[in-house]
């Protein structure tokens, strides 16, 4: 009898054990993301509602100039990607010999969490308050944009069963400003269910779907684009793009076009965030990285079919949003389900961009104010049978209703699509996007002034910076040239 009492409890703490959650270095649940999980959360991120503007971004530039931008820009997020994917863990150096220190390998090494939290950690206080300000302006001009997007896919599958039923241009397909208001509230009232998504890691399964939405889509319009070019037998458009009546106006819509670009590729503000949902093993940086190279090649082989075969299919007459500017009629239904996957993917792409802002105010206001049942207490409400209950927080209802409410506010006042999308990608390009990565790296790296390594991070700041300020003045121009005319 003694041998199988022995075994007995032998068995019990094994058994404790494996029933114990497993923990990451920072004694949080342990992540399980993985390099598939991290491409299809940056594709989610970066192949949005900018795609579809670069047919209209590819006819202000020309051949030439068009598909060149295209590929600078996905060098520059691409460096700029790996520059922070450095920040993700702030970790002691030990000296090196080619003017940058190599971060030791111990595994105290504290993680950032978020894009702030590396600024705060590696440049101070200081800059944090302007990025801050930027990246959560940057967040919220999204949520926007893609109202906007939202309402314009609706309506154009309104508009094409419409077109297909009574022939092209029928004056009956037509849709007001009323209309275009109501699917703005459709889309906001969609947002306010999802906005109660827990937190940033329990999206995987939203990401997911929305990057497959995204190739589907991007899919759809470089088939579009393709055919008509085969059917017409020529390739439209020339080096030098769309002609204009005076130098000013080219430069103009040249900028917007810039602008545009800037806007499509960059996902630098919520790359920290998809490191932080990794697995430990292989480290967390060497994944990224991975993630990075498939993403960004990803995202600029379709950029560049999507932008360039609209053009060659429209040529100067592209339309500002591909797939809702009705340069492609039929077949119909699959215009129709076309758009209906940007829809998708935007109701994907809105929440992962502002789960960043909702998960930064919760945990402001439980520090600021602990003892609040208002903002800290959690209430179990059953909302349909069968379903688990839900923990109902009413700091989050509230705040979380205003801020879906404001972006459906704000796309109903400024309903210009290439314009919006332009000046929000050159209002962030260079401080969020290369500028402060630059500088966290160089610290990060202890990368000594005056040599080679700095010399060059420190050019390709000045060239960007540059490039983001012409594009940002073209895209003022551009909006208010809209809305007082």
């Amino acid at each position: 009898m003694a041998a199988p009492s022995h075994r007995g409890t032998s068995q019990r703490p094994f058994d404790l054990a494996a029933a114990a959650p497993q923990l990451d270095d920072d004694g949080r649940a342990a992540r399980t993301g993985n390099l598939w999980t991290c491409v299809a959360h940056i594709i989610t991120g970066v192949i949005g509602a900018g795609v579809l503007a670069l047919s209209w971004s590819v006819a202000q530039l020309g051949w030439v100039a068009g598909p060149l931008s295209m590929l600078c820009f996905a060098a520059v997020t691409y460096v700029s990607a790996v520059l922070l994917s450095h920040c993700y863990r702030s970790s002691p150096v030990v000296a090196g010999g080619d003017g940058s220190e190599e971060p030791s390998s111990g595994s105290k090494a504290r993680r950032n969490y978020t894009y702030m939290d590396a600024v705060r950690e590696l440049l101070g206080r200081k800059h944090v308050y302007v990025c801050g300000t930027l990246q959560y302006l940057y967040l919220y001009g999204i949520g926007v944009a893609y109202t906007l997007t939202t309402a314009t896919c609706l309506g154009a599958i309104k508009k094409s069963n419409c077109y297909h039923a009574h022939g092209r241009g029928a004056a009956r397909c037509g849709s007001g400003e009323g209309e275009q208001h109501l699917f703005m509230l459709l889309f906001g009232a969609a947002q306010l269910v999802l906005s109660f998504i827990p937190n940033f890691h329990s999206m995987a399964w939203l990401s997911a779907v929305a990057a497959a939405m995204s190739f589907t889509y991007a899919t759809i319009g470089l088939a579009l684009g393709l055919a008509k070019t085969v059917g017409d037998g020529a390739v439209r458009g020339g080096v030098a793009g769309v002609p204009t009546n005076t130098s000013a106006q080219k430069v103009w819509l040249v900028a917007q076009a810039v602008g545009d670009i800037a806007f499509a590729y960059p996902y630098t503000i919520v790359l920290l965030e998809i490191q932080d949902t990794l697995r430990s093993s292989p480290p967390e940086g060497e994944t990224m990285r991975k993630g990075n190279v498939l993403a960004v090649l990803a995202t600029t082989f379709f950029y560049l079919c999507v932008g360039c075969f609209g053009y060659a299919a429209f040529g100067n007459a592209a339309p500002g949003n591909l797939l809702t500017g009705f340069g492609f009629y039929e077949p119909y239904w699959l215009v129709d389900f076309a758009n209906a996957c940007i829809i998708l993917h935007i109701l994907g792409g809105y929440q992962m961009y502002s789960q960043q802002i909702f998960t930064v105010v919760d945990r402001w206001l439980a520090a600021r104010f602990p003892e609040s049942a208002f903002v800290n207490r959690t209430y179990a409400v059953r909302i349909l049978p069968g379903l688990p209950r839900y923990g109902l927080n009413l700091q989050r209802l509230c705040f979380r209703t205003a801020y879906v409410a404001s972006t459906t506010g704000l796309a109903v006042v400024f309903p210009y699509f290439n314009e919006v999308l332009g000046l929000l990608g050159a209002l962030t390009f260079w401080p969020l996007v290369i500028y402060l990565p630059v500088e966290m790296y160089c610290v990060q790296r202890r990368v000594r002034p005056w040599t080679a390594t700095w010399v060059a991070l420190q050019a390709f700041s000045v060239v960007c910076f540059a490039v983001g300020t012409f594009a940002f003045v073209g895209c003022v121009e551009g909006v208010v040239k809209k809305r007082l005319g």
